[in-house]
């Protein structure tokens, strides 16, 4: 794994860009992040901090990374939120506030009885995994107006129901340094296409590489790998004018009609669509 380890090293927390809509988003909220404390991070990759004011509803879309979410937002919301396996639309409206916990790869497994794939596409509250107190807890968390303070007691929040380090298998934590890294391997590694690939550098049959990510990270390699090419595509999309070919050759596609099915599968619309509304060329119906 020394080259597993070199690559997490070299690219923590590094992320591709998630909203299909930056221009947009600029003018309609304001997103902020902080870094894990310390004794979290074997958990968390970091907070995230939404703010808006507005006088119309907003429907924000975000082609999300394979993570797990524990929000807190104005008006009640306390959820968890599994890995979506498709696009996430959000809508805002009003004045708010959310306030998120982002989980790293197979982070929040020590908080479950079973694999995180059992939370895939799925949005429970915070009472329903963690008992009546979390409800209680989260109210605090959520009517709190100092974002530090409510980040003190949303990382409160989490050490309450963090599992004893002493009362874990060590093999778990191990398995989620390996989820991690392979994630980030995948996010940072452009070369990497296939998941025989990934398994060969993590010196696992594919059927192992499977079975880890069901277990940890709630989703299999192969869409890990996917959605981080597509992640790609709508990020060049939206800047620069692409030769469709050429990138689809570029980011492992056998052909240009395989790599629009998957894109338009993923965002909703084309990618030459998606270029033409992302870049505001022309009117376009946005995605989805």
């Amino acid at each position: 794994m020394t080259s597993l380890e070199q690559t997490r090293r070299e690219h923590r927390g590094a992320r591709r860009r998630a909203i299909l809509d930056p221009h947009t988003a600029a003018e309609r909220f304001r997103l902020t992040t902080e870094p894990p404390p310390e004794d979290l991070a074997r958990f968390l990759d970091g907070y995230w901090i939404l703010h808006w004011n507005l006088a119309e509803p907003h429907h924000q879309q975000v082609l999300t990374h394979p993570m797990v979410h524990l929000t807190f937002v104005t008006g009640g919301e306390a959820q968890i939120t599994g890995i979506v396996s498709n696009t996430f639309t959000r809508e805002i409206s009003g004045t708010g506030r959310a306030l998120g916990l982002r989980f790293r790869p197979g982070g929040f497994r020590p908080f479950l009885n079973s694999p995180v794939s059992t939370l895939t596409d799925q949005v429970i509250d915070v009472e329903d995994l963690f008992g009546e107190t979390a409800r209680t807890a989260a109210n605090t968390i959520i009517t709190e107006p100092d974002v530090p303070t409510a980040l003190e007691l949303a990382a409160t929040f989490l050490r309450a129901f963090a599992p004893d380090p002493a009362a874990t298998a060590p093999s778990v934590y191990r398995d989620i340094e390996v989820a991690t890294t392979l994630v980030d391997t995948v996010t940072t590694d452009p070369s990497l296409l296939r998941v025989s690939q990934l398994a060969a550098l993590a010196d696992m049959s594919t059927r192992q590489l499977q079975r880890l990510f069901a277990e940890y990270v709630g989703i299999g390699p192969k869409w890990v790998i996917r959605r981080t090419r597509i992640q790609e595509a709508a990020s060049r999309a939206a800047t620069t004018p692409q030769d469709w070919s050429a990138l689809a050759t570029e980011l492992g596609y056998s052909d240009q009609a395989h790599f629009t099915r998957d894109f338009t599968g993923a965002v909703g619309v084309s990618p030459a669509q998606y270029a033409s509304w992302a870049r505001r060329e022309e009117p376009v119906s946005s995605p989805r």
